[in-house]
């Protein structure tokens, strides 16, 4: 059994990774930390974790590695540039929820997130942690990047068709929607019942801080990509992202072609699930779970392809690709403590 610690546990994150933890045969929680909550106990905020009786914490990587091997950091932007240094120097591996380490230009950071950037020293040992494309990476790494909700949608959505270099690489737009818990859980105006019931409105228009992540990891698989158009939407809902990608095709392709180009790209991938030709995912069909559901379909007179990505924003766009990566890491199989079958209704 390997013990971890999650520091930032009153998150909606943070609180995820306990749900999936406490049911994980390998890891166990053997401490939780906040610095807003510190002293008091999980429960008094979460009373659906009153079975627990663990004490949140202080945080001090020293004390946290007496006792753990791996440190979860469900932490606000910002937190981790000087956390995560301070925590791999006491001996504890890191994977950090924030997109604190996933930007590995420091002027990007610095332009997208309006904070001061991690050292160039903790980003060149920090391994982007997209299960599914990365993962020989992710089994040596000491530090990992959980990438973002709304990126993991985008990039399990394109990975194929642009490895593949089948679309012009300035023809990518998306459109994007999550629920309301994307936001955090701090009290904000805009997350209000009042301001988000019966509303449903975009935000951060060409200024959406995941933007850069995605197209360094566009850059990578395709060099010549360009600049994506990118717009994100709040649903009133609780759970939940969707996106709906275009992109413009080189060749002339069928849809049949795509959905077996998928299914193969993804063939021993046990969360990327491939919607048969004609059916299109919802965000209610993943909820609480793990999975990511796409859909492809080629408009033949267009020549343009509709990809459809949907996940949970708080699983596999968080807590649960996390423990995925963990998995992969200690050598465990990736899917261990995460095969749940999705919430329904």
């Amino acid at each position: 059994m390997t013990n971890v610690s999650i520091i930032g546990a009153s998150g909606y994150s943070g609180i995820e990774l306990i749900r999936i933890l406490e049911n994980h045969p390998h890891f166990h929680i053997k401490s939780l930390h906040s610095s807003s909550m510190s002293g008091h106990f999980i429960h008094e905020e979460n009373p659906h974790l009153i079975h627990l009786n663990k004490e949140l914490l202080p945080i001090d990587p020293v004390e946290i590695a007496k006792e753990s091997k791996l440190v979860f950091l469900a932490t606000p932007s910002g937190i981790s540039t000087k956390l995560s240094p301070q925590c791999l120097a006491a001996g504890l591996k890191v994977i950090d929820l924030s997109g604190d380490l996933r930007l590995k230009d420091t002027e990007d950071y610095e332009k997208w997130y309006k904070k001061e950037a991690a050292s160039q020293d903790i980003l060149a040992q920090a391994i982007y942690g997209l299960s599914e494309w990365n993962e020989e990476s992710i089994q040596n790494a000491e530090v990992i990047a959980n990438p973002g909700c709304f990126p993991t949608a985008v990039l399990l959505g394109l990975a194929p068709i642009v490895k593949q270099r089948w679309i012009k690489p300035d023809s990518i737009i998306i459109d994007a929607k999550s629920g309301v818990s994307g936001a955090g859980r701090s009290a904000l105006p805009t997350s209000m019942f009042s301001e988000v019931n019966e509303n449903f409105k975009i935000y951060k228009v060409h200024a959406h801080q995941h933007i850069p992540e995605i197209e360094q990891q566009l850059h990578e698989w395709q060099a010549d990509t360009g600049c994506i158009e990118f717009s994100t939407h709040l649903v009133p809902m609780t759970r939940g992202i969707m996106v709906t990608m275009y992109v413009q095709l080189t060749e002339s392709i069928m849809t049949e072609q795509l959905i077996d180009l998928y299914k193969s790209s993804y063939e021993k991938k046990p969360f990327v699930r491939i919607q048969p030709k004609g059916q299109y995912p919802c965000t209610k069909q993943v909820s609480g779970s793990n999975y990511c559901d796409i859909a492809i379909s080629v408009n033949e007179r267009t020549r343009r392809v509709t990809i459809v990505s949907v996940i949970d924003n708080l699983v596999k766009g968080a807590a649960g690709q996390a423990v995925q990566n963990a998995n992969l890491l200690y050598g465990y199989d990736e899917a261990t403590g995460l095969g749940f079958v999705p919430q329904f209704p």
